[in-house]
């Protein structure tokens, strides 16, 4: 079984919903696709997507309104 570390481009706030009240676009621990939107990190009113690069199981590092760093793991994925 290998990891995929999906990591923060930018710095900011990262969101696992695309807006407040709304559901997260993945819950931990469920199945993605290669290329799903997982979160968004947000700086100065600007919002980056972050999306898997593999099939298999997410596992999320950071909180829900978490401040992350660029290259921060935001989440695991464990393809196999």
């Amino acid at each position: 079984m290998s990891e995929h570390a999906l990591t923060s481009p930018v710095p900011g706030v990262f969101y696992r919903c695309p807006a407040p009240g709304e559901p997260p676009f993945v819950e931990d621990g469920a199945a993605v696709e290669a290329g799903q939107v997982i979160g968004l990190v947000e700086i100065m009113k600007q919002f980056t997507e972050i999306r898997s690069d593999a099939a298999g199981v997410l596992s999320f590092e950071v909180d829900d309104q978490g401040m992350v760093e660029p290259g921060a793991t935001v989440a695991v994925v464990k393809a196999g």
